[in-house]
This record gives C-alpha cells, sequence and structure tokens, in this order.
C-alpha cells in the first residue's frame, strides 16, 4: 500500500470508529486550542504593547523621584526630595552643553482633575501636565488639530491648553473643540491644540490629558510640593548608555548628592517597561505551553489506547493482509498514519480555533487593530500533532506488525 492509500484506510478507520476518534481528535484540539490560542494572544498583546511605545524609541529616559511609602521590616522607607524646578533647569543647562539632546521638563500638576466646560463635566480622572514645547514630540504624542505649546506661551504663562482625544469626544463630541474654553482649578483655558488618539496602553490615561504651559502648572505649586520630571532624547540609541552615565553625573552635582550616597532620583529608560512587558509574556507563554503539554499528553494517552484497541479489532484484517504478503513493515505504516491523521484533523481544528480565540482575548484587552496570524505556532502546532500521532501510534503499530498471521486469521 502506498501512502495514498494508507491515509484513505486511515480515514476509513476513523470513520469506523467515529465517536472515538472524534472524542480524541477533540482531545487533541484543545490540546493546540490551548498552545496556539494562549500564544495567539500573548503576540497580540506584545505587539500593541510595542505599537503603543513605539514612537519613545530606546533612545530616550527620564529622570524622576523615586517614590517609596510605607514600612518594610520594620523600617521607615527613606522618601527623597522631589526634583525643584531650578534643579530642573540647571540641569536642562549643564547636560545641554555636554550632549547634542534633546531635553523636556514637565510635571503633573494633578492625576485626578474634573474638567469642565459650561455646565459640562468630565468624571475626575483627567491628569492635568504641566510641559514645555518639547514634550509632545519627545513622549510620542501627534497632533490631531490646532497647534503644540511654543515659546510664547511658557513666556508669558499663558492659560491656553492641549486637551487629549478622549477629552475632547467627552466635552466636545459634535463640535470642533479649538478656540473654546474649559475650566479647572477655578481657571479658564482656550483650547489650542487636540492630540490623536494614542490607545488604551494606560487604560486610556494618556487620551484623558490636559497639557498646560510649565510656568502656568507652577502656579499650582503654592506649596512647593511639586516634583519636575525630566525627559531626554538623544539622536541615537548607541548613545543612550554614554547620555545616562553623563545624565547622572549631573544630575548628581545639581542635586548635591555627596560621593558614595546613592541617587537620590531614578533613571527610567523608555523601553523597561517593553522589557518588563516582555518577561511577563514570556512567562504566559510558559505557561500556555504547560497547559497544553497536559493537554496532549492526556490526548497521546487516549489515542494509543484508541489504537490498541483497534488493533484487537482488526486482528484478522492483519492476519488476511499479512497472508497476502503485507510485510510488518506495512502494517506499522498503515497504523502509524491512522494515528497521524487523528491527531492533524484534530490539530487543524485547534489550530483555527486557537487563531480566532487568541485574536479575540487580544482584542479585548487591547483595541486590535490587525488580525494576526503568528505562523510559527501554526507550523509549531502541527508539527506537535504528528510528533504526537507517530509516538502514540508507535507502540500499537508494533504489536500490530507483530502479530502471527495464522494466530490473527484464527482470532473471532
Amino acid at each position: 500500500m502506498n501512502l495514498k492509500e494508507n491515509i484513505a484506510e486511515g480515514l476509513r478507520s476513523i470513520q469506523g470508529n467515529m465517536l472515538r476518534a472524534v472524542i480524541t481528535a477533540s482531545i487533541i484540539a484543545l490540546g493546540i486550542l490551548a498552545l496556539v490560542g494562549i500564544l495567539t494572544a500573548v503576540d497580540g498583546i506584545q505587539n500593541n504593547v510595542n505599537q503603543s511605545f513605539s514612537g519613545l524609541g530606546a533612545n530616550t529616559f527620564d529622570i524622576v523621584v523615586k517614590q517609596y511609602y510605607g514600612r518594610r521590616r520594620g523600617m521607615v522607607d527613606k522618601v527623597d526630595p522631589p526634583i525643584l524646578y531650578r534643579e530642573a533647569n540647571d540641569f536642562k543647562e549643564l547636560f545641554l552643553k555636554k550632549e547634542t539632546a534633546t531635553v523636556s521638563i514637565y510635571t503633573q500638576a494633578s492625576g485626578s482633575a474634573e474638567v469642565k466646560r459650561g455646565s459640562e463635566k468630565t468624571n475626575p480622572n483627567i491628569q492635568i501636565v504641566g510641559c514645555d514645547e518639547s514634550y509632545i514630540n519627545i513622549k510620542a504624542y501627534s497632533m490631531l488639530s490646532g497647534r503644540n505649546l511654543n515659546d510664547v506661551d511658557l513666556n508669558i504663562s499663558a492659560k491656553v491648553a492641549v486637551i487629549g482625544a478622549e477629552l475632547a469626544k467627552t466635552l466636545f463630541p459634535k463640535e470642533n473643540p479649538l478656540n473654546k474654553n474649559i475650566s479647572f482649578f477655578g481657571d479658564r483655558y482656550t483650547i489650542v491644540g487636540v492630540l490623536q488618539q494614542k490607545g488604551n496602553m494606560s487604560d486610556g490615561g494618556d487620551d484623558r490629558v490636559v497639557l498646560i504651559p510649565l510656568t502656568a502648572a507652577r502656579q499650582f505649586d503654592t506649596r512647593g510640593n511639586f516634583s519636575y520630571q525630566i525627559t531626554t532624547s538623544v539622536q541615537s540609541v548607541q548613545d543612550i548608555q554614554e547620555a545616562i552615565g553623563e545624565a547622572v553625573a549631573v544630575m548628581r552635582r545639581v542635586r548635591r548628592d555627596q560621593i558614595g550616597q546613592e541617587d537620590s532620583f531614578d533613571v527610567e529608560r523608555a523601553d523597561a517597561l517593553i522589557k518588563q512587558t516582555e518577561q511577563i509574556t514570556g512567562g504566559m507563554k510558559v505557561g500556555g505551553l504547560v497547559i497544553a503539554i497536559i493537554t496532549l499528553l492526556g490526548a497521546a494517552i487516549a489515542l494509543m489506547n484508541i489504537m490498541l484497541v483497534s488493533v484487537t479489532e482488526r486482528t484478522r484484517e492483519i492476519g488476511v493482509r499479512k497472508a497476502l504478503g503485507a510485510s510488518p513493515q506495512k502494517i506499522r505504516t498503515q497504523f502509524l498514519i491512522e494515528a497521524t491523521v487523528i491527531c492533524v484533523l484534530g490539530g487543524l481544528v485547534g489550530v483555527i480555533l486557537g487563531i480566532f480565540g487568541g485574536n479575540a482575548v487580544a482584542s479585548l484587552l487591547f483595541e486590535q487593530t490587525s488580525y494576526l496570524i503568528p505562523w510559527n505556532w501554526i507550523i509549531a502546532g502541527l508539527i506537535v500533532c504528528i510528533s504526537v500521532g507517530l509516538i502514540s501510534g508507535f507502540y500499537p503499530a508494533y504489536k500490530a506488525s507483530k502479530l502471527d498471521p495464522i494466530e490473527s486469521l484464527r482470532y473471532e
């Protein structure tokens, strides 16, 4: 029998034992569904994370104050003093003398403000950020309409604002928000720009933002509690480590950190979250593989049992084939192909369900615009199916090939 005839015989055998074959194929399908589905979802999540931070690149970093709260092992955590406006400006001036870079100073005036427009108002979850003209570009925002903040706005502490996409939809659902007024903290601001939607990487926080001139935001710092953050972008990713080293040296000088004393600030790279997410998704992939392996192990045992029963039921058939000249190798090949056909049929169903399921999960977690087809995992899943079929079918096939033809013909 050639390969085509063996496959046809395998399909006929499956039809003759439809219930058991369907159950086994279903178990195989569940294992491949777990494998392909989880890994597709993880890849979709990682792609959305990468897209959300693609504009930031690996050539930017922030200087922020360490924030520790509470107690650990009976010891009170140290709280470093905030970065003052003077310190941020001193850093910018000193750093730009040595490095070719773009530096932006910003501060969060509020993370839970309520913004009003006439009688309309938002939930108290709007971020009010005071920044300079470089902030939008470094933080990978894009203008949907209007203009960015400029030097004139900062010099005169102008009451102007650039608002996020979600805020614009909330307060101006059917009209152009440009040159309209909004108010918060008792002050009225004129909208000069609207940002494009950035996505829900931060649960929509980047779209619920109001950007105002840094000098205007300083007016809310009545107690001197604001901590000013510094974000820096260098020209090439190859320069990032050298730039960070220089930035640390300059900031320690500005902050007057003593020799041997720990830094009173943190340096955070823009791609740090991507690396953290890759570690998390890597763990999720391992979990998906473990689930798939356990499920496929159960399917392999069930498949081996079905094939052993099939060998017993078809003992006379095996005897007839051997009597007609079929070699033990031909018998082994036939049963191995039958086992593999069952696995491949179940695997194809699992792959299709896994692709749809994985993309559905990624779409629920993120506003996914592209449909991901993980060819690597599809190929891996099918290879696993064939491997399971060969491993599970080997012993039954070997047993069938060793049957004595005379004894097999006498079998009732």
